[in-house]
């Protein structure tokens, strides 16, 4: 049977039935399907995507890992992009549970790793709430991948004690209630996903917490795949850089990111061709 990719809106959404009589319990599976780069997918990942009936995945999941799972398996894709969702979460939960309840394994094939800003925490909950098994994979994160391409460490013990994933929007597209004081202290890397858009934002809010504006910057672009752009920067110029880029990026914010090395375009040569 040919795989489907089912991107559906409106009323054609999809329709799964309810647990069959006599059947299996099927089971889901969270698995993080790392940054992009299917060099970076776990032994563990792969396992369990061989084995998958129905694989719902991220639009940002390559179809060089995609195409591992079995030819067989029924593909769909549950994209979200700035608000542009083909699906919303609680439907994707429904879907979840519902295939497993018909006896299939399903995979639940997210970017990066699902605990890290993946909405893994949320479709483990609907799943124990209606007695499906669900199992998790863990991914390697954009930030391991992003700091491992520019050569620059997350953590250093001479400049980078700590370091924190905050995400760059919350629900709704709101400002996240970040603890901006926290953050701006010097010696710690600053991760930040999905902060494109509120680089001008989240770089003013991290300044005025006392953050030094030459803090430096790096801003990586579609990490560990082969479009992978890096361009290094500082926490004054942040904003400036990130208005260049579509995404989607990750901006890390510290002092150990003094070692990374830029990748593709410079930021000078990026504002020059934007002002010409």
């Amino acid at each position: 049977m040919a795989r489907a990719d089912d991107k559906r809106r409106g009323a054609g959404r999809l329709v799964v039935l309810g647990p069959r009589p006599n059947r299996a319990a099927g089971q889901v599976w969270l698995v993080g399907a790392g940054p992009g780069d299917p060099d970076l997918l776990t032994i563990k990942a792969l396992k369990v995507l061989k084995t998958a009936d129905v694989v719902v995945h991220d639009g940002l999941v390559s179809d060089e890992i995609l195409d591992l799972a079995p030819e067989g398996a029924r593909r769909i894709s549950v994209a979200k992009r700035k608000s542009r969702h083909s699906y919303a979460q609680d439907e994707i939960n429904r879907m979840l549970v519902a295939f497993a309840q018909e006896g299939l394994t399903v995979v639940r094939l997210k970017g990066g790793d699902p605990f890290i800003f993946g909405r893994g925490g949320e479709e483990l909950e609907a799943c124990r709430a209606a007695g499906v098994d669900c199992q998790i994979v863990p991914g390697v994160t954009a930030a391991l991948a992003a700091g491992a391409s520019a050569g620059a460490p997350l953590t250093h013990r001479g400049s980078a004690q700590a370091v924190t994933f905050v995400t760059g929007h919350a629900a709704q597209g709101a400002e996240p209630d970040l603890d901006w004081a926290s953050l701006a202290r010097a010696n710690q890397t600053v991760v930040i996903y999905m902060g494109l858009s509120q680089a001008t934002a989240i770089a003013a809010r991290l300044m005025a917490a006392g953050r030094d504006a030459a803090t430096p910057a790096l801003i990586v672009e579609n990490a560990s795949r082969g479009d992978e752009r890096r361009l290094t920067t500082t926490l004054g110029g942040m904003a400036e850089a990130a208005a260049h880029l579509s995404g989607p990026a990750l901006l890390i914010v510290g002092e150990a990111m003094a070692l990374a090395q830029a990748g593709g375009a410079a930021v000078e040569t990026l504002i020059r061709e934007a002002r010409a």
